[in-house]
């Protein structure tokens, strides 16, 4: 990686931070009821097929909506989040819910670094789209290095590209209608996300074909993606067995 590229992702994962510690208490009073990311996690969940003797790990954890659901079927999972307030919220939530196999740590998932084949399980929901698209690609082939033979990795998003296809033209579509049947302030609102989508700043989604070809030149096998609600989807890959094993 270039200085200039090094620098893009500090400067991105310092933004990431400040908004999210900012934003976290918000978040995570809407996000337990919204019904998208309510199924986005459920589809995640059952991608993952978690089992006891899994050890986990969960990109991108927020106050815990993902890995709270998962904590109770694995052996123990670590929860990694960017920001302090996340985690601060998450062993939280935590507690309130009796769960203590759950290990937080506060690192941007860029940085992040275990051992190789040391987890069976790799986890995330609706994060992943903040990253640039270069770190995206990074961190699936980080993930699936650290997947025993047979781990998985599963990864639920905001997935849609620039309208290279018709699920991303009937995406980008029904976005921009509905903010248009909301008058002048959804005008507005289509003029700052067009911005945003056309810089690849904050948000930056790319496609299910995407992230598909991600995990499988990263080496991963049986990858599926799965549409769940309005622009999101749902990845999953496995990583081969080793020589000899079934």
């Amino acid at each position: 990686m270039s200085d200039l590229q090094r620098g893009a992702s500090a400067a991105n994962i310092a933004r990431q931070r400040r908004f999210w510690n900012q934003r976290a208490a918000s978040w995570d009073h809407g996000a337990w009821e919204n019904p998208g990311l309510v199924r986005v996690v459920e589809q995640v969940v059952k991608e993952a097929a978690p089992t006891p003797n899994d050890i986990g790990v969960d990109l991108g954890c927020g106050s815990g909506q993902l890995t709270l659901k998962i904590a109770p079927f694995v052996n123990s999972i670590v929860a990694v989040d960017v920001s302090r307030a996340m985690i601060d919220l998450l062993e939280e939530n935590a507690r309130r819910s009796g769960i203590s196999n759950i290990s937080g740590r506060v690192a941007a998932v860029e940085h992040l670094d275990l051992g190789a084949a040391s987890v069976d399980l790799v986890v995330s929901n609706y994060v992943l789209h903040h990253l640039r698209d270069e770190d995206k690609a990074v961190l699936v082939r980080h993930a699936a290095s650290w997947l025993r033979p047979g781990g998985r990795l599963v990864i639920g998003d905001m997935m849609f590209g620039r309208g290279g296809d018709a699920r991303d033209r009937e995406i980008i579509s029904s976005k921009v209608m509905l903010l248009v049947r909301k008058g002048p302030g959804g005008w507005w609102r289509i003029a700052k996300n067009a911005g945003r989508y056309l810089l690849r700043y904050q948000e930056r989604p790319v496609s299910m074909s995407a992230w598909v070809a991600m995990f499988e030149q990263a080496g991963l096998v049986d990858v599926e993606a799965t549409p769940v609600v309005n622009e999101a989807a749902v990845v999953r890959g496995r990583k081969p067995e080793a020589a000899g094993g079934s």
